[in-house]
């Protein structure tokens, strides 16, 4: 069975990209938010195996909502998505809780390791 994977950014491109490139390496997208409130709230209902966050979000960035998501499930497993220049942020998300990180613009490849790795 697929890997079932929830996607959170606020730009629907990014959203769409990362949907592309996760589907066309076998896993199945059963969520997106736009937002770390939306995010929280479809973790509960979704309960995927992996959540792609974006940092910089409006309404909840995505430390808070990790920190709730783990809050929710301590083991959640949780892909950071941050642009360039955002180290302290990511630093700040790995002590939360963050299983990896990856910088856009997105690389498939370094996209697909990273979910590789989180998953196991």
């Amino acid at each position: 069975m697929a890997n079932r994977i929830l996607v959170v950014d606020d730009a629907a491109f990014m959203r769409m990209m990362i949907k592309d490139i996760l589907t066309k390496n076998g896993y199945e997208v059963v969520g997106e938010a736009s937002d770390g409130v939306q995010a929280v709230e479809k973790y509960q209902e979704l309960q995927p195996d992996l959540v792609t966050l974006d940092i910089t979000m409006p309404e909840m960035d995505g430390i808070e909502a990790l920190k709730r998501i783990r809050a929710v499930d301590p083991n959640a497993r949780v892909i950071m998505c941050s642009a360039m220049g955002q180290q302290a942020m990511v630093i700040d998300a790995i002590q939360a809780g963050a299983k990896d990180f990856v910088v856009k613009p997105f690389q498939a490849d370094r996209v697909i390791a990273a979910v590789k790795k989180v998953l196991g």
